[in-house]
């Protein structure tokens, strides 16, 4: 008995619309069939595994984000193809990053929840 591979990484989110303008239109990802669940959210391709977006109704505590952008905090790494382009991609949307090692190309972003997000160069 073994763990294969990830199926799926999720992340809580408050406003689905704002969520899907950083995940589509910072990051890139690209929207898969998703099945209705009786509440609102948005499936990802990426890769061989899913980015799943669940909209949290008001009211319903799903833990909170870091207070600051930290690379010790919960995350979800995605494989990028250029750092350099996404890291000025980043700043040039405003976006706070924090650089670990650029030598290995990596570096660390939030999502418009809070949610930690690390971009890495392939190794």
């Amino acid at each position: 008995m073994r763990v294969k591979q990830i199926n799926h990484v999720s992340f809580a989110v408050r406003d689905l619309a704002r969520s899907r303008e950083f995940y589509e239109g910072v990051l890139g990802l690209h929207t898969v069939e998703r099945p209705n669940l009786g509440i609102p959210g948005v499936w990802y391709g990426a890769g061989e595994g899913q980015i799943h977006l669940i909209q949290v109704p008001p009211g319903v505590a799903v833990g909170a984000a870091p207070e600051r952008l930290t690379p010790l905090a919960n995350h979800c790494a995605f494989e990028i193809d250029d750092y350099e382009k996404f890291v000025a991609h980043l700043k040039q949307r405003g976006l706070p990053v924090v650089e670990t090692n650029r030598e290995l190309g990596q570096l660390f972003v939030q999502d418009p929840d809070g949610n930690v997000i690390e971009l890495i160069r392939p190794r």
